[in-house]
């Protein structure tokens, strides 16, 4: 597809929170047309300054569009957002593609995806992985869930906003890969937790502690890449919050229960991050597991030595 078709395509865009803004900003810089709303009119404002139209609404940023994308906190927000009396699909044009990026649960994607064919409509569900930092610089993940036509039409977007895009399947099938892949990133984070609190128990260099583990099959990806640039350093700022990690815990948790497939460590981990956000670390960075683990057990923070 040539450049210029690309950047033809319209697109409302709902949900500028720390991630959806960045998104959104990216399709902004790479000369795509944008309708944006969101709840915080500031948020607009700062997306305005960038090129694109504010609306007012969902439905002025749902009408007159080729794809409505949706960057929204849970899955009752998504719901109402799209299925809702003043929603997308009572605004949306008639064979717009509706694309939710949210992590929400997979029934709500089928139901959606349902609502939207009866009002010929298209949907795709394309979470996405990686942090906010990633979403600024236009480096995302997709796990992308459409019917093969949908997902070359919207691939143009997805190219504008990230640097990996993964068609998973059918529809559905992004939204239960991303739970996939967060279940292990957020389980992860509590083991490493445990495991470097338990080093500072026994007084252990964690340098060399890391330098061990970084040699062996036991390190993993939020251990090697992320940590030492978050927590490890004392950076907690949320990029993915503790409080978000708990959200999608439960939700992989209902759904595993929907398919009877057990997850004991899954249970455990959830009410660790439960334990977290009851002593006040919820809008924490989620590498910051570490730190309340650290206090639950009375342990001075781990730091690399700078």
């Amino acid at each position: 597809m040539a450049e210029d078709n690309k950047q033809a395509i319209t697109v409302g865009f709902i949900g500028l929170g720390r991630m959806g803004r960045g998104m959104a900003s990216n399709l902004c810089r790479k000369g795509f047309s944008l309708v944006v709303y969101d709840i915080n009119s500031k948020a607009v404002q700062e997306l305005v300054k960038l090129g694109a139209q504010g609306g007012k609404s969902i439905a002025e940023a749902s009408k007159d569009v080729d794809v409505i994308i949706t960057m929204l906190p849970n899955s009752a927000i998504v719901q109402e957002a799209v299925t809702g009396p003043d929603g997308i699909l009572a605004h949306a044009r008639a064979g717009a593609i509706v694309m939710d990026m949210s992590t929400v649960d997979p029934q709500v994607t089928d139901h959606l995806a349902d609502a939207a064919k009866k009002k010929g409509l298209s949907f795709v569900d394309a979470p996405v992985g990686r942090l906010a930092s990633h979403a600024d610089r236009g480096e995302s993940l997709f796990m992308v869930g459409a019917a093969a036509l949908d997902f070359e039409r919207v691939k143009p977007l997805l190219e504008a906003m990230g640097s990996t895009i993964h068609h998973c399947g059918v529809i559905g099938t992004g939204t239960r890969t991303k739970l996939v892949n967060n279940y292990l990133a957020v389980v992860s984070c509590q083991l490493n937790a445990e495991a470097l609190t338990l080093s500072q128990r026994f007084g252990l260099s964690l340098e060399k502690t890391l330098d061990v583990i970084y040699g062996t099959t036991a390190t993993n990806g939020q251990l090697k890449i992320a940590w030492p640039e978050k927590v490890l350093k004392g950076d907690i700022t949320p990029g993915f919050t503790i409080d978000l990690a708990h959200k999608d815990l439960t939700l992989i948790m209902e759904a595993a229960n929907s398919v009877k497939a057990p997850m004991p460590i899954g249970a455990a981990a959830r009410e660790a991050y439960s334990t977290a956000r009851a002593r006040g670390f919820g809008q924490n960075d989620f590498s910051a597991m570490l730190d309340a683990w650290c206090d639950v057990s009375g342990t001075e923070k781990a730091r690399l030595k700078s």
